[in-house]
């Protein structure tokens, strides 16, 4: 599957790059997400697709909750955490999301879940738009892709 290859070539090259950003500054006047806030959402992501990875290949038709990603960021404090800290977190956290990614059986990408109060959504589809959410972010926070 091209998403699984497409995480572990981003596994492959990000971390580097990410190092390559001079330490981020806390919350920018505008409000938005600083540049280790936005790492930090992209850790609770993982979390979460994680979970999400593990139990829809486990069991069709689940409805699953969403998450409050403005509380999440806030209560992991992670303006104020050690960037080199937040790309190991991040590396770790999507080697374990990979790990489960690469042991769904072909037949459970087919799964079916609801996440919050979305339509159904197969496995793949949950996968597949992790990675574009993934991308939007490393690429917002200066991490030129491929």
């Amino acid at each position: 599957m091209q998403a699984l290859t497409q995480l572990r070539e981003l596994l492959s090259q990000v971390p580097a790059r990410l190092q390559r950003i001079p330490h981020p500054e806390a919350r920018p006047a505008s409000g938005k997400w600083s540049p280790k806030e936005e790492l930090g959402h992209l850790l609770d992501s993982a979390a979460n697709n994680h979970q999400r990875m593990v139990r829809v290949q486990l069991q069709d038709g689940l409805a699953l909750p969403g998450y409050a990603q403005e509380d999440w960021v806030r209560l992991h404090g992670y303006g104020r955490r050690d960037w080199p800290e937040l790309i190991q977190s991040w590396s770790a956290l999507n080697r374990q999301l990979l790990a489960a990614a690469e042991s769904v059986p072909e037949a459970s990408w087919n799964h079916h879940c609801t996440i919050a109060d979305s339509k159904p959504l197969t496995l793949q589809f949950v996968f597949e738009d992790y990675l574009r959410h993934m991308r939007h972010h490393l690429q917002h926070i200066g991490i030129e892709l491929d």
